[in-house]
């Protein structure tokens, strides 16, 4: 022990407590060395090096103080030419002496000192190792021309007295080109100093410039001074001469006399053939790369003007057109600037589109990386009003493209933190990694949301897209169909908002209930109270209900023609003489009677009559019973403040739908439960109560069509599912389609009402995403493809709601564009003729290629449409496609129509979040949801759209926001005529006289019997086999057996398939039985009437949709119904009841 202690060396001094507490004196005596860096630039060499030429303020400044000393020994040349006398003679001594006064004199001999002093000074601080490379240098040489002879001068005026040298000519005129390389230098020297890179273009130009003016101020000296000899010129007359000769146009008029200004000027005339082009090339290379690259955006715009950035990966016409439409559709936005940043070289097309004079003096195009902080300066991105971050969505590898803008969203956080960024990504998955951006679009989300909604409310898709469009409802009002017109009218309605204390449309309704204010403006104005927003919170509630009452300060959300700013009130008094044809309904799509008139963004409304209006007989179903002196159906009034007595709370774990279940179906209730999903496949997906099971289900269990040790069902057929399936036809179970189950899972939707959902995939699911939908009551899930009759049949297609087939991501990218949604199309056509009553949902990859959806080639009705579809297209309509029937309809739509949604939320930041809560990506607690109600015989008693929004108000709370129409296509004469008489096709095929064919004329509704080679010779045969059984007839009778032969070789072909489908049914073991193969719905067409008018008749079968308040909040009533509600609507006898 005692040796480990003598072998510890003792503490330094510098260690010691008496050293902590008395300070370090032993550090002199440390064997430490200090050891000093960078000695080699504290010599004076390196020194001066640093002043001279290092440092870039001190190195400008020297730059300006020789550029100036330059420019002062030209100025100084000019004045000793002005200041000399004319010589008389033709001496050449003139050429070698000329007169200069002494002042003068000592003045440019001060001059060459200092910049000879200051020309060796910085050749000896820029020397390495080569002398004679700083010597043979140009500059140099100049300098020494123009310098030296004055020194000399100098040295031997006043050593020698030689008083004539001073008068030595010097051509200190070259000192130009001297200050034009100082120039060049200065430039390069400021762009260092203030840190910023002027672009090239800029500095080609300045030397192109200083160039020229080189030259000809070397001309118009040279000539001058050689011309004493001659003609005695003037500096003017040397100006005169120079520009006439350098412009080529040569008048002759001054010309000049001695052989050495001849001489001279075939000289300057070589060097500007010489140097001229090579610096007109190099500025014409320039400005080619520039027109590539698209230049910059210059400080001083940036700082006048207002602009956003707009950076995408590859920019597509479609693209641009869509964002360039949305944007500018705002008055407000007429003013600003859009500067896109892009990493490729402009399109052909592109570049095309942005030489129209409309959008060259808006649209700068810039080549750059929004990765790099110069093209990010370029576009100055730190000055601008907001950054639109776009994915491209035709890559093949959509998770790298979302990649590839979360870097661009870094970069730009980066560079300009202040600077709003509205970004689109394509996978939920990605969300998180940009939670800091203003505001997110996830494409996948929005997609299948969307998708999931069209199997229950139809068409919210193009619902969806007309809400987040702008427009000014003025398509289609050319046409001549009716239902165009209505269509197109409401397509321009839009969600808007306003303060409460500020609005002519609701200040009224302060202190009163939601659904109080929302009714009574729908009345009053025709607006659409949807939403309310408090102004100490940043949620927005859509409908909240009737216990809500509306403050002063609440934020309005509406949904209108155009916003209440742009809106001009008229009272009109009653003239009921007048108003007598308009007060009747005239049939069953009559045109609303607002007299809204749109012009130039202002819309004068005419306040409605809220007085009781007179039913207008023969046109209204109301209820036959009761006799002619009992009253009609009344509905009570909405409250202005809900009354508490009639409203109870909503249990938590309950069903509106379990009062109304059997006993039988009571066992299958008690399996599912409300809750939160327990495992979210990604990070950032809202929570939302659904309906879920006790236990989750073994993996083997989801698999449709393979059986296991739990059950033994093979196919959709064997599980007796009571609800219609709804089948999802995608490549792989990515992320997003979590998204399109939890909607049809949601707690506010009737148990007895789930659909089973069947996800028909072509790639297996992982683990994770089955971990996710294991918890959900009837997901299953099946390998296969909709290219495979087999694996439909085997998912339950012939039993099915609704179809969706969703776009594949492996096609979304082809060499031609629009090629990309090929196979999709084709794929559903083939289902379309399959199965002809299945409701098929299709999205697609490009919105043009929706008029190929369910196509008919000789159909003139589609025809009409595409002429309708190009003449809007003309007008400048931004909605030209919205007259397309599967569009309309809502069985085929485009994610890329969503990219509206992302421009719009520029100008309204509220838009994300009112459609994340329409289509329940989001769930709000007191926030409604969007639902649907279809319209039967016994509601039809309501008559009238306001009636419907007064019952719904004063019942259930419900409010109503658009109309879903279906109707029969109806056809003229000429179209609905048909001539085909079998016998003379018969006749002249048997004759085979191929000059003489009879004309056959087909119909032109349905491309079945539009295409004649699609005939069968066996129908054909059966055909001719009836046709000979009988006599021939004429006249009425003759034609009505020709229908009817067209009608069997109509439906031949459908047999033909109906015996395809139901052989592979039999051949897998299915049953046949729900097959149905006539059932065609080719004669209907249906479209969307958003907020139409209050006075707007309802039909049969019309589906209304509506705004639910939150079932986890109090409801006005505590009916169990909301369809007994309205059918058995009780008739109370009160003054207070509003008659419509």
């Amino acid at each position: 022990m005692v040796d480990l202690e003598s072998e510890v060396p003792p503490l330094p001094p510098r260690y010691r407590f008496r050293d902590l507490l008395l300070g370090d004196q032993g550090w002199q005596n440390d064997d430490r060395v200090q050891v000093e860096f960078y000695m080699n630039e504290n010599t004076f060499k390196e020194r001066l090096k640093l002043f001279f030429i290092k440092n870039q303020r001190s190195s400008l400044r020297i730059r300006l103080f020789n550029f100036s000393l330059k420019l002062l020994s030209c100025l100084l040349y000019i004045i000793r030419v002005l200041l000399e006398k004319p010589s008389q003679g033709n001496e050449w001594s003139h050429i070698f002496w000329v007169n200069r006064s002494l002042p003068l004199w000592g003045l440019q001999v001060s001059v060459a000192l200092i910049s000879l002093f200051e020309t060796i000074l910085l050749g000896y601080l820029s020397y390495k190792g080569n002398i004679w490379e700083q010597i043979l240098r140009i500059p140099f040489i100049l300098e020494i021309i123009n310098a030296v002879p004055f020194i000399i001068s100098f040295l031997l005026v006043f050593q020698i007295f030689w008083p004539t040298l001073r008068n030595l000519f010097v051509p200190v005129f070259l000192n130009c080109w001297l200050a034009k390389h100082a120039l060049e230098n200065m430039i390069n020297d400021l762009h260092r100093a203030i840190q910023r890179t002027q672009s090239a273009m800029f500095n080609q130009v300045l030397i192109l410039i200083s160039t020229l003016l080189c030259l000809i101020f070397t001309c118009i000296c040279g000539i001058q001074h050689l011309e004493r000899i001659g003609k005695k010129l003037n500096l003017f007359d040397s100006l005169y001469f120079c520009i006439v000769t350098f412009s080529t146009v040569g008048f002759g008029d001054v010309t000049p006399e001695t052989w050495s200004s001849k001489l001279f000027v075939v000289a300057m005339i070589c060097v500007a053939l010489v140097v001229l082009p090579i610096q007109f090339e190099q500025l014409a290379y320039l400005w080619m790369e520039r027109q590539k690259s698209g230049g910059n955006y210059s400080r001083h715009r940036a700082q006048t003007e207002k602009h956003v950035v707009l950076c995408v990966s590859s920019l597509k016409i479609d693209l641009l057109m869509d964002f360039l439409n949305e944007f500018y559709a705002h008055p407000r936005l007429q003013d600003y600037y859009v500067v896109i940043l892009c990493p490729t070289e402009m399109d052909v097309q592109v570049r095309r589109v942005l030489q129209i004079p409309m959008w060259s003096q808006r649209v700068i195009y810039l080549q750059g990386s929004a990765l790099k902080d110069q093209d990010l300066l370029r576009a100055k991105m730190d000055n601008a009003e907001a950054c639109f971050i776009l994915s491209s969505r035709c890559e093949v590898d959509r998770t790298s493209s979302d990649h590839q803008t979360i870097l661009r969203a870094w970069a730009v956080k980066d560079f300009a933190p202040n600077c709003p960024l509205y970004v689109q990504i394509l996978k939920p998955e990605n969300k998180f990694h940009i939670k800091f951006a203003d505001h997110v679009v996830c494409e996948e989300e929005f997609k299948y949301a969307m998708l999931a909604l069209n199997c229950i409310c139809p068409a919210t898709s193009t619902l969806i897209t007309l809400l987040v469009h702008t427009s000014r409802g003025q398509e289609g009002q050319q046409s001549p169909e009716q239902w165009q017109k209505m269509y197109g009218r409401c397509s321009g309605n839009e969600v808007y908002h306003i303060v409460l204390e500020e609005s002519t449309f609701f200040a009224e309704y302060e202190g009163k209930s939601f659904t109080y204010a929302s009714f009574h403006a729908h009345k009053k104005f025709g607006v659409c109270l949807i939403g309310i927003r408090r102004e100490d919170n940043k949620n927005i509630l859509l409908n909240p209900g009737p216990r809500y009452i509306m403050n002063a300060s609440d934020i309005c959300f509406y949904i209108n023609i155009t916003k209440e700013e742009n809106s001009a009130f008229k009272n009109q008094d009653q003239q009921r003489k007048s108003n007598v044809s308009r007060s009747f309904y005239h049939g069953p799509s009559r045109l609303p009677v607002h007299s809204i008139i749109a012009s130039m963004g202002t819309v004068a409304i005419d306040l409605q009559d809220t007085s009781c209006r007179v039913a207008s007989g023969p046109t209204l179903a109301l209820p036959s019973e009761g006799s002619k002196e009992l009253r009609r159906p009344s509905i009570a009034p909405v409250l202005e403040v809900a009354d508490s007595s009639s409203i109870q709370t909503c249990d938590l774990l309950s069903d509106q739908s379990e009062d109304e279940t059997t006993p039988d179906e009571e066992t299958s209730n008690l399996e599912y439960a409300k809750g939160y999903p327990p495992y979210s496949p990604y990070i950032g997906s809202s929570p939302t109560f659904c309906h879920l099971l006790q236990e989750k289900v073994p993996f083997c269990c989801l698999r449709l069509d393979k059986s296991c040790q739990h059950n033994y069902y093979e196919d959709a057929k064997a599980y007796g599912f009571k609800n219609k399936l709804i089948i999802v036809a995608a490549e792989t179970a990515g992320n997003g389609l979590y998204n399109f189950i939890v909607p049809l899972r949601a707690y506010y939707r009737p148990k007895k009402e789930l659909n089973p959902i069947v996800l028909l995939l072509d790639n297996p699911p992982d683990m994770h995403f089955l971990d996710a939908i294991c918890w959900f009551p009837m997901v299953y899930y099946m390998v296969g493809s909709i290219d495979n009759l087999d694996d439909l049949l085997r998912c339950g297609v012939t039993f099915a709601a609704n179809m969706v087939v969703v776009d594949k991501e492996s096609t979304m990218s082809a060499e031609e564009d629009y090629m990309a949604d090929a196979k999709t199309i084709v794929n559903v056509q083939t289902l379309f003729r399959l199965f002809s009553s299945l409701s098929i949902i299709t999205e697609l990859t490009h919105p043009a290629n929706m008029r190929f959806m369910q196509f008919r080639a000789k159909d003139c009705y589609s025809l009409a449409l595409s002429k309708l579809e190009k003449k809007e297209r003309e007008r400048g309509s931004n909605l030209a496609f919205m007259f397309r029937l599967p569009f309309a309809a809502g069985r085929v739509f485009s994610i890329s129509m969503l990219d509206t949604l992302l421009y719009q939320s520029f100008v309204k930041d509220y838009m994300i979040s009112i459609t994340r809560l329409l289509l329940g990506l989001d769930t709000i607690p007191g926030s409604g949801f969007l639902c649907s109600m279809k319209i039967t015989e016994e509601d039809l008693w309501i008559r009238t759209y306001a009636r419907l929004y007064q019952k719904l108000c004063s019942s259930t709370g419900d409010v109503p926001i658009g109309i879903y129409r279906t109707e029969s296509q109806k056809l003229t004469t000429s179209e609905s005529q048909i001539s085909i008489s079998v016998e003379e096709w018969e006749d002249t095929k048997d004759a085979k006289e191929p000059g003489h064919h009879r004309s056959i004329h087909r119909n032109s509704t349905s491309s079945d019997q539009s295409d004649h080679p699609l005939l069968r010779r066996k129908s054909m045969q059966w055909a001719r086999r009836l046709s000979r059984k009988g006599p021939k007839h004429s006249g009425k009778t003759a034609e009505k057996i020709t229908q009817q032969r067209l009608n069997l070789y109509r439906r031949s072909e459908r047999q033909e398939l109906a015996e395809l489908v139901k052989n592979r049914m039999k051949h897998l073991g299915l049953s046949t039985v729900g097959y149905d193969e006539m059932n065609d719905h080719q004669s209907t067409l249906s479209y969307i009437l958003i907020n139409p008018s209050p006075d707007t008749r309802l039909e049969l079968n019309d589906v209304v949709y509506l705004i639910r308040p939150d079932p986890l909040s109090y409801l006005p009533n505590s009916e169990p119904s909301r369809k007994n509600s309205i059918c058995n609507a009780a008739v109370q006898d009160s003054r207070e009841e509003t008659q419509l």
